[in-house]
C-alpha cells in the first residue's frame, strides 16, 4: 500500500468512529488534528488515535495501554490481539465512559 491509499483508508476508518460517535448520543468530545483523533470523557481522560504512515498502522493509546492496527483482509486489524479497529474503539470508549454506548 502505498502512501496515498493509507491515508485514503485511514482517513476513512477516523471519519467513521466520529460519525459513530455523534450519533451515539454518548458523552465524548474529539478532536482531529492533523495524524491525530482525541476522544475525551466526562472524567478528562482520552482514548488518542493517530496514523503512523512510515509503518501504515493506526495507533489506538488508552487506559488499556497501546495497540497497533495494521491494513489486512480489508479490515485493520490489531497486531496485539487480533481485534478489528472499530471494535476496539467501541470497547475502549465503554471502558472510558463507564456507561454502555448505544453504537447503531
Amino acid at each position: 500500500m502505498n502512501a496515498t491509499e493509507f491515508h485514503e483508508l485511514a482517513d476513512e476508518e477516523l471519519s467513521q468512529i466520529e460519525d459513530a460517535i455523534d450519533e451515539s448520543g454518548a458523552d465524548i468530545d474529539f478532536e482531529r488534528t492533523g495524524n491525530v483523533l482525541t476522544l475525551e470523557f466526562e472524567d478528562r481522560s482520552q482514548i488518542v488515535i493517530n496514523k503512523q504512515e512510515p509503518m501504515s498502522e493506526i495507533w489506538l493509546a488508552s487506559k488499556s495501554g497501546g495497540f497497533h492496527f495494521s491494513y489486512q483482509d480489508q479490515k485493520w486489524i490489531c497486531s496485539k490481539t487480533g481485534s478489528e479497529f472499530f471494535e476496539k474503539v467501541k470497547e475502549e470508549c465503554v471502558k472510558h465512559a463507564q456507561e454502555e454506548i448505544d453504537w447503531e
